[in-house]
């Protein structure tokens, strides 16, 4: 096969399609939605970082979330903002591949954090005496580390069976970011190969951590309702309940998105759910923790009289 058929120049991303006004409504929007992901999660990942207080393990975990949510939304909404007010609504090819390379470790990533937090929470409540032991920094920084490596290898897999592909099909992306389902349609060869393996990758980075996820806070659960104190048992709820409505809500975008058939979903609705994993989760997680975290709320409280006393 010829060389030029195995490589492309530049890619049309074709977004939202809709008027111009309203491509002016959604800038402002998602540019209002992109600058509260970026200081929410800065002001956690500040919070932690300066509190004393707050450095424990939950909240280590919780400051690579917050890093995680403000890269993933940074790998792709830059170039959608640049989209809807620019009338070349195209992209050059490697960056287009980098891009689905760093959304996809980023997604991977924050998937398997939550898991690692979801085990924290199980540790510090069932096993409360050996949480020091089993939750050691070398243990925290073993498990952060595990996250990171594994989720950027994982990605580097997809991209290295997407670059074995010719490219010299239509050189247009039904979508506002190169989204991998999206970037197989740019080949012309067999993908079965790509698919099969983002299937089966899929399942183990979301079928898998999720029942894991479920299994640690059946435990919870348990344990939650054998303790006696009422405040403890507040407490108790409160930490977990914030931690499962993060898990609630990429999980359940995420495998609708990557594990539903594709004849269930049209186009445009993928480029929703696609918006909401990779924007709006990023956005709610700071506001989920610090509405629903007495501990956040007061680390915000003492910065603040701190401020104001200087």
């Amino acid at each position: 096969m010829g060389s030029n058929q195995t490589w492309i120049s530049e890619v049309i991303l074709l977004g939202f399609q809709v008027d111009p006004e309203l491509e002016v409504f959604l800038f402002g929007l998602f540019l209002l939605f992109y600058s509260l992901t970026l200081l929410g999660n800065g002001v956690i990942l500040g919070l932690i970082c300066l509190d004393s207080r707050l450095h424990t393990p939950m909240y280590f975990f919780l400051s690579h979330l917050a890093i995680v949510d403000m890269a993933y939304a940074s790998s792709t909404v830059p170039k959608m903002l640049a989209n809807l007010i620019m009338q070349k609504k195209t992209i050059s090819f490697a960056p287009c591949i980098l891009q689905t390379f760093l959304y996809l470790a980023f997604a991977v990533t924050e998937c398997l954090s939550l898991v690692v937090m979801s085990y924290d929470r199980y540790v510090a409540i069932c096993h409360p005496l050996y949480y020091s032991v089993i939750m050691s920094w070398r243990v925290c920084t073993v498990l952060a580390a595990t996250c990171w490596i594994f989720s950027f290898l994982l990605a580097l897999v997809h991209i290295s069976l997407i670059l074995r592909l010719p490219f010299c099909g239509a050189q247009k992306i039904n979508h506002f970011f190169c989204q991998i389902i999206s970037v197989f349609k740019l080949a012309c060869a067999d993908t079965r190969l790509n698919q099969i393996v983002l299937f089966v990758g899929s399942v183990f980075v979301l079928v898998g951590p999720l029942c894991l996820v479920l299994g640690s806070y059946a435990r919870i659960l348990a344990a939650i309702l054998r303790i006696q104190s009422a405040e403890g048992r507040r407490k108790a709820f409160s930490t977990c309940s914030s931690h499962l409505c993060v898990v609630g809500l990429f999980f359940g975008t995420a495998i609708v998105m990557y594990l539903a058939p594709k004849s269930s979903h049209s186009q445009e609705q993928r480029k929703i759910l696609s918006l909401f994993y990779s924007l709006f989760n990023p956005m709610l997680n700071p506001l989920i923790y610090s509405l629903r975290n007495a501990e956040v709320k007061g680390a915000l409280r003492r910065f603040l009289e701190k401020k104001r006393s200087l």
